[in-house]
């Protein structure tokens, strides 16, 4: 059989005979359960195999790739705490209106209206609406609608006590 043949048939192993087969060919045995990965790491010892692995200039480049880069092997005998990170963690204050019915800054508000998907999102001090910047919501819902209505009604953003 040719190489493409056999390639092809490894398409259609189950996990357990591709791990056979990577013993077959590595002398060792693999722990995954990942098949598109086995038949990948298969395919290509058969290919190297058939015709000829990496050339002697790749092997001592890739050694000496290697021998500077700094990576690890083994997981770390236990996690570090991001506390003991300085600096990989940020802290930012979020100030909230106070307001229950609006969401936290950075939240996206929608509403369809008229067959029209209505976005608005939240700011720490008021909202962006197409690329506005509104006080209210009632502003924002003025210019849609082109009337005055009540912005937390409009977006249905109702009190706990209201929905009762």
């Amino acid at each position: 059989m040719n190489i493409g043949n056999e390639i092809a048939m490894l398409e259609g192993m189950t996990v357990k005979e591709l791990r056979r087969k990577h013993v077959e060919l590595f002398g060792e045995d693999n722990r995954s359960r990942h098949q598109e990965y086995l038949v990948k790491r298969i395919a290509w010892r058969m290919q190297a195999r058939a015709e000829g692995g990496l050339s002697e200039h790749a092997r001592r480049r890739a050694m000496e790739l290697a021998a500077e880069s700094d990576f690890r092997t083994t997981k770390p005998e236990r996690a570090v705490p991001p506390s003991a990170l300085p600096g990989r963690i940020k802290t930012v204050t979020v100030h909230n209106s106070g307001d229950a019915r609006i969401p936290m800054p950075g939240a996206v508000i929608s509403r369809d209206y008229k067959g029209r998907q209505i976005l608005v999102r939240v700011l720490p001090k008021g909202f962006e609406f197409e690329g506005e910047l509104y006080r209210t919501l009632s502003a924002i819902a003025k210019v849609i609608t082109g009337a005055h209505w009540n912005g937390y009604h409009f977006f249905g953003l109702e009190c706990q006590k209201e929905r009762a």
